[in-house]
């Protein structure tokens, strides 16, 4: 009877160390699927005018900053393009302000599962990386021809058109092909806590574009 018993105890502690392990292995591939969804997968090289690190591309070297965190799915952004897009880079041109945008990756869910979002984000990183004065060229490209939320979006192959029409090159067409840097966008998003587009900030100061105050600040920087 002892034996037996003895025997039986065994038996148990190696069914509780089986399941110990089956825990840890499961616990790890968990961290491993959420470390693989929140990594930024490949990082651009950083190019005049472009700091991969910050995620932004400048144009002008004026005292005032006004940085803006877009995604290229977004409405909002493309009506504040349409609205403020002309005068930001007439200002930077004319070395009154420093304009910086950050393409950013937020409304993947808008787009049937293609993440439009990402992959936009993605494409004018690759140009950026090329030449940054190029990406505000495609930025004006992708919102002229922005698809409407819920529906497929563009596809790869088209970005990679609308990037050759704007003058970029066959590194820079592969690259988005490719998807080289399809997570990057929303890795941004995150490292700079965007919750919403557009995001503006002046000198580092985020604007609420719903308060009249704020907005006057930006009006008046661009009179």
């Amino acid at each position: 009877m002892a034996a037996a018993k003895s025997n039986t105890n065994w038996f148990a502690i190696g069914i509780s160390i089986a399941v110990v392990v089956v825990l840890v292995a499961i616990g790890g591939l968990v961290v491993f699927l959420n470390n693989q969804a929140t990594s930024p997968g490949a990082v651009p090289s950083a190019s005049k005018n472009f700091d991969p690190e910050a995620g932004s591309i400048s144009k002008g070297d004026g005292k005032d900053t006004v940085a803006v965190f877009l995604d290229f799915q977004c409405p909002a952004c493309k009506a504040f393009e349409d609205q403020f897009g002309a005068q930001l880079e007439e200002k930077a041109a004319s070395g009154e302000i420093t304009l910086v945008n950050h393409p950013i990756a937020i409304l993947d869910r808008f787009s049937q599962g293609t993440e439009y979002s990402s992959r936009s984000a993605g494409a004018a990183f690759c140009v950026a990386e090329s030449d940054a004065d190029l990406y505000f060229d495609y930025a004006k490209v992708l919102f002229e021809n922005q698809p409407t939320e819920n529906t497929a979006g563009l596809t790869t192959d088209q970005l990679a058109e609308f990037a050759k029409q704007v003058g970029a090159d066959d590194d820079v067409v592969s690259c988005i092909t490719d998807e080289t840097y399809r997570k990057f966008g929303a890795a941004q998003a995150k490292q700079n806590d965007i919750k919403g587009t557009p995001t503006v900030e002046i000198n580092g100061e985020r604007l609420d574009l719903q308060n009249q105050a704020d907005m006057k600040k930006l009006t008046d920087l661009l009179s």
